[in-house]
């Protein structure tokens, strides 16, 4: 895993790979949220020019390379089975939130994904050795991620989990997701971070900080 870059801990500059569902509803929440964002596809801009513009107001469709270059954060939101011919270089020295999750019902099995050893962020850090992989946003759906938002110290307010072998970055991508509108859960690794994926007792489930905090306790103890 390389040292995160420094960057400025008040708005970081976020590039969403990714047009999906996924992509496009996190990048809507991130731009609510006051950051400046870019979202790139595989291919040229333009092809996603109407997308960004309809669904992704204020995020500037650009070049993957662009948007990852004058980012400090970037948002791999790809659909998984394209993460085995994904160039590592591209992220080089950057905060990676792995939004992705392996669950072969859905994705088919996935050879890379399969080694019971590792979570599948675990998984993605391997690969990309020489950026900071930071597990975020894995356990709610796309279609949540913007109802789901709360004022801080709103009763009702929804605990996100975020887990990183990393320190600083975990205190980065929590600082976002509270600003996105979630109380933050944090775990110092990705392999605590296998709580989040499918199957495990918060994925899928809308909990509050308490409730999260007793699942994954739960877990841990059994």
């Amino acid at each position: 895993m390389a040292s995160t870059t420094q960057i400025s801990p008040a708005r970081p500059r976020i590039a969403v790979l990714g047009a999906g569902h996924v992509g496009t509803a996190f990048a809507r929440v991130a731009v609510d949220a006051g950051y400046d964002v870019s979202i790139a596809a595989s291919g040229d801009p333009e092809r996603i020019a109407l997308i960004a513009q309809i669904l992704t107001p204020g995020a500037a469709p650009r070049w993957a390379v662009d948007a990852v270059t004058a980012s400090d954060i970037v948002v791999l939101a790809i659909p998984l089975h394209r993460f085995a011919a994904f160039d590592p270089s591209l992220v080089r020295g950057k905060i990676v939130i792995d939004l992705m999750n392996y669950w072969a019902p859905i994705d088919g099995v996935q050879t890379m994904f399969e080694d019971p050893r590792y979570g599948s962020s675990e998984i993605v850090q391997h690969r990309l050795a020489d950026s900071t992989v930071v597990k975020a946003f894995n356990h709610i759906g796309y279609h949540e991620l913007e109802s789901e938002r709360r004022e801080p110290g709103s009763p009702d307010r929804r605990a996100l989990g975020v887990a990183s072998d990393d320190p600083a970055a975990l205190d980065t991508v929590a600082t976002l997701v509270d600003r996105i509108g979630y109380d933050v859960i944090r775990l110092d690794s990705l392999r605590a971070g296998r709580v989040f994926e499918p199957g495990g007792p918060v994925f899928g489930v809308l909990v509050n900080y308490e409730e999260f905090e007793d699942a994954v306790e739960r877990r841990v103890a059994a």
